[in-house]
């Protein structure tokens, strides 16, 4: 399916619940301000695009291609991640909330995570190897399975990881922390 190519537009305040991002190829654009919540980007190919304080809840990423893609102060809601195209995912998540989405086995090695509320997000058998996740709050995620060797934990904060299950050599994790490591072991911690 050959699909138009859009290069280096700006989309700004756009509403597209009512009506629907055309399927194209989309090259250097950025959407800011952009509600696409409930809408279906599936087969739509993104590269090296920013969306910055986009409503991204619920929306459908069959077959979507994220590659060099940006999101700045989003909203994305329960997406299914584990549904896009997998060739050359590659993306950044900054001050994003992601409550209820799922990267269930995706690749998602050296992606940053930075500033993001990430509650009840599915990372089981997921290959996340050098991932940074610098101030996120990972209350009640999953981490079955999980890749997560070299991965940067310092700054992270209410994950419970049971190192017994994932594959955390040479992650990284502060002591103030590190209680995340240890919950399933049912220990008591004294300070």
């Amino acid at each position: 399916m050959n699909l138009p190519l859009i290069e280096q537009q700006d989309y700004t305040t756009i509403d597209y619940t009512t009506n629907p991002l055309p399927k194209a190829e989309y090259i250097d654009c950025t959407f800011n301000n952009c509600n696409f919540e409930n809408s279906d980007l599936s087969n739509i190919t993104f590269l090296e695009c920013d969306f910055i304080d986009c409503n991204f809840s619920n929306i459908n990423v069959m077959h979507t291609s994220f590659n060099d893609v940006n999101f700045k102060g989003c909203k994305i809601l329960g997406v299914q991640f584990q549904n896009c195209n997998t060739f050359l995912l590659t993306f950044k998540f900054s001050d994003c909330t992601l409550n209820f989405s799922s990267f269930y086995q995706l690749k998602i090695n050296h992606t940053k995570f930075s500033k993001c509320i990430m509650h009840q997000v599915d990372f089981t058998e997921t290959e996340a190897k050098s991932c940074e996740f610098k101030d996120c709050d990972l209350h009640l995620s999953t981490f079955d399975k999980t890749n997560l060797e070299y991965s940067e934990f310092t700054t992270a904060y209410n994950f419970n990881i049971n190192p017994s299950l994932n594959q955390i050599k040479q992650a990284s994790f502060s002591k103030e922390n590190i209680s995340g490591l240890l919950n399933s072991f049912n220990i008591k911690i004294k300070v």
